[in-house]
């Protein structure tokens, strides 16, 4: 338990972390260009826009740093697999805190970026082309003529009233990189919903390697001399007394203190802050090449009915752990698409596999290149196809070995990250020197159609079978539920309803049908272990599992000393 409170605890000291340091950002740039000299004519003309613009700049710059470091995951990945500074508790840190990046993702979007800086911009623009107007008068008008002469630096880049903003702002660096950057942002954000990612995963895929000319857009957006928020150059301000000559304009070249001012462009500033992840995402390829470079094995496939597809590796130096989860790449199928799976086998099993669900076009087209057609009946082939493996990742799952209760909940195909974990409690229960601190596990499946049991039934069969056989029975409580059915599998089901084996998985304990009574469930559970941090984990849809993060903390007891129950949902 003290694991999860400090694992819990980082998180929000990440985050709390991130908004604080994005507010003082925020608030030191603001007030740094409402008092600097350099900018105090261009003040003048934008008022606190100005600041507004600059300040949301430097947040931008800032999160644009921070949201290339968790997409590095092969990096931290071979951090953790070849130091001991990143095993445990960090390593999963590591892994549990990719989520951070659509945190900074929204920030980049709404709260600390793009839409403050771009309408800041706009306010910056009308600005300039209100002081160019014949309305205009005094020192805002004043600085919009300059430039007109050989020996004079523009400050306002719009250089006539009638100048039509929207071409001026497309003949600029500022102008183009800034649409190019809204542009791909809207593009990356909007394709990165979960709506978009169910329907086409190859959209989402595809779309967010705009990034690449996102950040070359922010690398050199406001680069140049010619750049539209202008400042006043350090050896102008040498000669000129801003303080004195903006209140006596009328006199610039008249009086010795007032030459006329000169101003330019700031250089970009984005780069020094993306340089450093920029380097480590490009180590994170080179790894990832190298990781493709390496043979991968197939060593077994195996068709099971309801369009799963079973698949055993082996891959040299390959470290997993239970509920981690591995990018594949069939070229054959796609030279750039990649595809994340969950490990079904157990890190004490000399190989890996992972079972893949029939549900899109990649996973139809792998289907195809094995010649795998759905057959009721389970066939195995050991083809020699170039498959590429990259990870693991993600360790969530891990944490069940924390906890004295674990209450492992599956939906569908949601069931393959805790396959590896049973496996793993089965094979750890094996060794008589093994002592584990979690003393009970309770499965719970939900599954709509009965083939979809058939692939994972022998998986139980075995631990059920075995784990009575070493007096440990007590272990493992499953409940496996069916919530769709037709009208003759439920008269096949009551004809066998007597038999000491379940008509449908063969296993001793009987298949519920409809839904679990979720309420009952987490009563009898605390009712059970009263005093016992009790580890749930979840795998599935948001609905359900917004309803088992409800019941966790309606039967959290709150006496400390009593059941407490922890929420970790599975995904990737």
């Amino acid at each position: 338990m003290g694991c999860w409170i400090l694992n819990e605890s980082l998180s929000i000291i990440l985050a709390l972390s991130w908004l604080g340091v994005n507010l003082y950002l925020f608030i030191d740039t603001f007030c740094w260009y409402e008092e600097e000299e350099s900018f105090l004519y261009t003040r003048v003309m934008l008022g606190s826009a100005l600041a507004w613009a600059r300040a949301s700049a430097v947040c931008l710059n800032f999160n644009c740093m921070l949201i290339l470091l968790p997409i590095s995951r092969n990096l931290i990945s071979f951090v953790r697999g070849t130091s001991t500074c990143c095993q445990g508790l960090w390593s999963r840190q590591l892994d549990k805190n990719l989520k951070f990046h659509k945190l900074v993702a929204y920030g980049i979007a709404v709260n600390h970026g793009t839409a403050i800086h771009v309408v800041a911009h706009l306010f910056n623009l009308e600005r300039y082309h209100w002081s160019q107007s014949p309305d205009a008068e005094g020192l805002p008008a004043a600085l919009s003529k300059l430039g007109s002469t050989p020996n004079e630096s523009y400050l306002n880049p719009i250089r006539t009233f009638s100048t039509n903003i929207t071409t001026e702002l497309l003949t600029t660096i500022a102008g183009v990189t800034g649409l190019v950057l809204s542009l791909a942002l809207i593009l990356i954000m909007t394709s990165s919903t979960e709506f978009i990612r169910q329907i086409s995963y190859e959209l989402f895929w595809y779309t967010h390697h705009v990034f690449i000319i996102f950040f070359i857009s922010l690398a050199v957006h406001g680069a140049g001399p010619s750049g539209i928020v202008r400042g006043q150059t350090p050896e102008s301000l040498s000669e000129h007394n801003t303080t004195f000559c903006r209140d006596h304009y009328g006199e610039w070249e008249a009086a010795a203190q007032c030459p006329v001012p000169q101003f330019s462009g700031k250089e970009p500033s984005a780069w020094k802050w993306v340089l450093g992840p920029v380097v480590l995402y490009a180590c994170e390829r080179i790894i990832r090449f190298w990781r493709f470079q390496q043979e991968v094995v197939i060593t077994k496939v195996v068709s099971h009915p309801s369009g799963v597809l079973e698949l055993h590796m082996k891959k040299r130096n390959f470290k997993m752990a239970p509920g981690q989860y591995v990018y594949l790449q069939c070229p054959s199928i796609s030279a750039l698409e990649w595809h994340p799976f969950t490990l079904t086998s157990a890190p004490e099993e000399d190989f890996f596999s992972v079972h893949i669900r029939a549900v899109g076009d990649w996973t139809g087209a792998f289907f195809k290149a094995y010649g795998a057609e759905k057959s009721e009946m389970s066939q195995e082939w050991s083809l020699p196809m170039r498959l590429a493996v990259d990870g693991p990742f993600g360790a969530a799952l891990t944490d069940v070995f924390h906890y004295q209760v674990g209450m492992c909940i599956a939906a569908g195909i949601g069931v393959t990250p805790f396959a590896a974990l049973l496996k793993s409690i089965w094979y750890q229960c094996r060794e008589p020197q093994t002592k584990l601190k979690l003393s009970k596990v309770y499965f719970y499946w939900i599954c709509r159609d009965a083939k979809a049991f058939e692939w994972f039934a022998d998986l139980l069969l075995s631990l059920e079978t075995q784990m009575s056989e070493r007096g440990k029975a007590h272990f493992l409580s499953y409940h496996i539920y069916l919530t769709g059915w037709d009208e003759n599998q439920a008269i096949h089901i009551a004809l066998h309803w007597d038999e000491n084996t379940d008509v449908i998985t063969g296993l001793k304990q009987k298949t519920f049908y409809g839904r679990p009574n979720w309420n009952n469930e987490f009563r009898q559970i605390a009712y059970n272990h009263p005093s016992s941090s009790i580890g749930v984990f979840f795998c599935g849809p948001k609905d359900l599992s917004k309803t088992l993060q409800k019941m966790c903390r309606l039967y959290s007891s709150a006496d400390p000393r009593g059941v407490q129950f922890y929420y970790n949902k599975e995904s990737f």
